[in-house]
């Protein structure tokens, strides 16, 4: 098993390294007995989680989860908590920054505190080349990496002022967050899937 040459940290150890998100994420898990249980996921780091899940296992057991917006995750039981149980991920460097990066995604969308009611589903459009219009009227082109019916984050050089209401093609939103390689939007309303694409890259 591949998993028996893997090392994985102490918990202290694994905390100090990795910084973890509280996150709220549905998912199942199965035990080494094969049972599969439902869980919900309340922290998170590119290290290790904790869940809270009706089938607890004892310290050091394999288990398997399959989490939304993340997928497939392994690693050991490293402590029994209230109503469920931490473990750690068992991954690859590669991997590791993966679920970086996903989870920085997770966590500015909380801080957002987008009203999107977490069901729904960032897409990334098939064309996200799209034209903003500042609040002074000033248009510039960015890039959009994910949106959904309530928001969307947007790659820019250039970031317009935190609360500043802009345009995003014909929708309008507010900023909301300063993210690494640009900023957050919250849509003023929340806009039909049908239509979302065309109207945010509209011109």
């Amino acid at each position: 098993m591949a998993l028996a040459n893997k090392k994985f940290l102490p918990a202290a150890e694994e905390r100090r390294r990795f910084q973890r998100v509280k996150v709220h994420l549905l998912g199942r898990y199965m035990l080494p007995d094969r049972r599969e249980f439902p869980c919900q996921v309340i922290n998170m780091s590119p290290g290790g989680l904790a869940l809270l899940a009706p089938g607890i296992g004892n310290v050091g057991d394999r288990v398997v989860a399959y989490l939304d917006h993340i997928g497939r995750v392994e690693g050991k039981i490293t402590r029994i908590i209230d109503n469920g149980f931490a473990m750690t991920i068992g991954a690859t460097p590669r991997k590791r920054d993966k679920l970086a990066a996903q989870l920085t995604w997770l966590a500015n969308r909380d801080i957002l505190n987008l009203p999107e009611d977490r069901r729904h589903d960032r897409i990334v459009p098939r064309n996200p080349i799209a034209v903003l219009t500042l609040e002074d009227g000033t248009k510039m082109t960015c890039r959009i990496i994910d949106l959904s019916l309530s928001g969307a984050a947007i790659a820019a050089e250039n970031r317009p002022p935190l609360k500043s209401i802009v345009l995003l093609g014909r929708v309008q939103g507010r900023v909301v967050r300063n993210l690494e390689d640009g900023f957050a939007l919250e849509f003023t309303h929340e806009q039909p899937a049908e239509t979302l694409e065309e109207s945010v890259t509209a011109r």
